[in-house]
């Protein structure tokens, strides 16, 4: 049987445009497939043209999506229906909305797939036995039938190192490799879909799995003769620094090893500076930046959004980080209630002023899943359900304390205001100064001025878009 994988690609432009990355569901499954036998083919939009005369070859199509793609997903199911191949879709959003997935496909596996995939495969090929597969949700004599969710997958080293060779339509070369050592997170953001996915258990693949990968990572980067600046790896978990030990324990085994990529990046928490040990192995085994959900820096919306920290500890984590020479990518979020246009106008002095190397200025965004979206749906305020506009960049709801135009234009003022040329310079003038190192200093220039291109271009793909939320909100 002949498989095929595919995952759309993101609507618009966004600050990871640059370096494409799939997200590994798909390869995960593919490579276990292989393993077994099947003959597979991903095609992972975001490197390369989707190709539709090759998947005309399969038996098997698979789709993966998340909110944001599932319109792309859907379309692609619309365009693949005259080929009478059964059509299975995965991923957040149609774990979501399993009902909704299912007007377009014909099975959704809903939940980690990882021990379902199989399963459903064998269950396809002899068209039975749809209802013993966990998370299944599938058409029978005209309805829509939800096998129970699966359970989360406990032991991570039953997963197969993914193999990207499987990518058939690759026209983009992977700048980084994306490794995941771990799945879960026990924080419950209010806002965050990944504990409801993935679970709040902190689950992780020992340290001889990951070094498997790693030594994978080193041998592609020798066999294509990359330079040592192009050595990259990020690590995909959710949040890298959650078990403290566990993670220390992987670092010295990287380094004793010795399979150290030139630099990688992680998402961490801002607990990450409570361990300086921590710190100190992360930097000593190349860590470059990491990318940190600091969220808000107003009181009452960090507990609004149930995190446990406070402005002035987020300040003493920021300066304990950059003395350990790591770099922190400062996510926050704009719109809860407790939000208003003073929060955006201290949170960029906040971020210029604590030396973020780069940030993101993000919308709340209900997304299917959470809290968030149960909360806003609840009360009517979500008045746009295109869920190409969720992606965190786009305003779909009402805020509390100002319109949805004030959130909107306040949000990419924001960004402009702290990738403003003089910031840029200004920057990059400080660690020339610090560090004596020009490549540094060029390198800290080059991707701050890639955050104000790619937020100048997203404002000016969107201009019909901008306007028509304007005249709807009547500004």
């Amino acid at each position: 049987m002949k498989i095929v994988f595919i995952e759309p690609k993101a609507p618009d432009v966004h600050v990871y445009t640059r370096m494409p990355l799939p997200r590994l569901g798909t390869l995960l499954l593919g490579t276990t497939l292989r393993d077994k036998g099947y003959k597979i083919k991903v095609q992972i939009e975001a490197l390369g043209d989707f190709d539709i005369s090759a998947v005309a070859e399969a038996d098997v199509i698979a789709i993966s999506i998340i909110t944001d793609t599932a319109p792309a997903g859907y379309e692609m199911a619309r365009q693949l229906r005259p080929l009478k191949k059964p059509i299975v879709f995965g991923g957040p959003h149609a774990t979501y909305m399993p009902e909704e997935t299912l007007q377009h496909g014909d099975f959704v596996l809903r939940g980690e797939a990882d021990e379902t995939m199989l399963s459903f495969i064998r269950a396809l090929e002899i068209n039975k036995g749809f209802e013993e597969i966990p998370g299944l949700s599938f058409w029978k004599n005209g309805a829509m039938m939800h096998n129970e969710r699966p359970a989360y997958c406990q032991n991570l080293d039953i997963l197969p190192t993914p193999d990207f060779n499987l990518i058939a339509n690759q026209q983009k070369r992977m700048s980084v490799t994306p490794i995941m050592t771990s799945r879960g997170c026990p924080y419950d953001c209010e806002f965050c879909s990944v504990s409801n996915m993935f679970g709040r258990q902190y689950r992780f693949r020992s340290p001889e799995r990951v070094l498997a990968e790693l030594e994978n990572h080193k041998r592609i980067i020798k066999e294509n003769k990359v330079k040592d600046q192009n050595d990259w790896v990020f690590f995909y978990d959710d949040n890298f620094s959650i078990n403290k030990k566990r993670t220390k324990e992987l670092l010295r085994a990287m380094l004793e090893a010795k399979l150290t990529p030139k630099y990688w990046t992680a998402q961490a928490s801002i607990d990450v500076a409570r361990d300086e040990e921590l710190l100190y192995l992360m930097k000593k085994s190349g860590c470059y930046l990491l990318y940190i959900g600091i969220e808000s820096i107003n009181p009452k919306t960090l507990k609004e959004y149930n995190k446990k920290q406070t402005t002035e500890g987020i300040e003493k984590a920021i300066k304990i980080i950059h003395r350990h020479g790591i770099r922190i990518h400062g996510m926050f979020v704009f719109g809860a209630d407790n939000d208003d246009k003073k929060v955006i106008d201290d949170t960029v002095r906040f971020a210029k002023k604590n030396n973020l190397h780069s940030v993101q200025f993000l919308i709340l965004t209900p997304l299917p899943g959470t809290r968030t979206f149960s909360e806003l749906n609840k009360q009517g305020r979500i008045f746009n359900k295109q869920w190409n506009l969720y992606d965190a960049h786009h305003c779909v709801f009402t805020p509390k304390n100002f319109s949805a135009w004030g959130l909107q234009s306040g949000t990419m003022k924001a960004m402009l205001k702290f990738y403003s040329w003089p910031h840029i310079f200004r920057r990059a003038l400080q660690l020339l100064l610090r560090f004596k190192n020009f490549k540094e200093a060029i390198l800290e220039a080059s991707l701050n001025i890639y955050g104000r291109r790619s937020t100048k271009e997203w404002i000016g793909k969107k201009k019909e878009w901008l306007k028509s939320l304007r005249i709807k909100l009547g500004h």
